[in-house]
């Protein structure tokens, strides 16, 4: 079940926003373009005013950017070859962008978005800037992987760029699932069954109704009576039903 759109891009808003290395990086850059003052900004704005401005330019972008181009390549997934998905999420974002930056610039500057050369101008910058960072980032993905490595699971595309990590487990939350992996939590609409077709080809095992956990991310498991718990690889214990005593046996986590 895919998420819907507004629903996926609340999600990721939650994650940039409480994601405190985004945020840093986001200040630190809009403060030393604040102290430069690049693209004649330093000229026509004060010391204050210029931090301000591009504080709030750098926040917005890169907001929307990310947004944008997560909802887009989420929406192609499975519809479209990644290099074009991850090509239209670049086009558009870039578009967005640059209708931000003038109207930042019109309620700054006065400048009016009304000249062709002007729009036209913004609109094939927001649209390179955003094609190099977005494509930048889906080679690094890939090339992050090891020549003849399986590919990832399905199931981390859901996921904001930051919590892409290796699976640990997933679990049943009301009508959502918990995927936690080694660079965090998120909650997806979806069933446990959906999810767990996703974590191919990480070899993983439902240990309970309500969870599924990944074989290589279990610290430690002990017996108690019919039942069994398992430790995990960050430490949250997740139980083991009697019904699935057999299979964590075979899969030689329990003698």
């Amino acid at each position: 079940m895919n998420e819907p759109l507004l629903q996926s891009a609340k999600r990721e808003m939650q994650a940039i926003m409480s994601n405190r290395a985004v945020l840093i990086g986001i200040a630190a850059v809009g403060v030393v373009a604040g102290l430069a003052g690049p693209f004649g900004t330093f000229a026509v704005l004060p010391l204050l005013p210029r931090m301000i401005y591009w504080l709030i330019l750098c926040a917005v972008t890169y907001v929307t950017g990310a947004l944008v181009t997560s909802v887009v390549i989420r929406t192609l997934k499975g519809r479209a070859n990644p290099v074009f998905a991850a090509l239209i999420a670049g086009v558009i974002a870039g578009l967005v962008i640059a209708a931000e930056v003038m109207v930042i610039n019109w309620a700054a500057f006065g400048i009016r978005p009304s000249d062709p050369a002007y729009l036209a101008s913004m609109a094939a910058n927001g649209i390179a800037i955003a094609l190099v960072i977005t494509l930048a980032g889906h080679f690094l993905d890939r090339g992050s992987e090891t020549p003849g490595e399986d590919l990832p699971p399905a199931l981390l595309a859901r996921l904001p760029f930051d919590k892409r990590g290796a699976l640990i487990s997933i679990s049943v939350d009301d009508h959502y699932v918990e995927v936690t992996t080694s660079r965090g939590k998120e909650m997806l609409l979806m069933r446990l069954s959906d999810a767990i077709a996703e974590t191919v080809p990480t070899a993983g095992l439902q240990v309970h109704r309500s969870h599924w956990v990944a074989l290589d991310q279990v610290a430690a498991v002990t017996r108690q009576g019919a039942k069994a718990e398992l430790t995990l690889s960050d430490g949250r214990k997740i139980p083991v039903s009697r019904s699935n005593i057999p299979a964590v046996k075979e899969a030689g986590l329990l003698p």
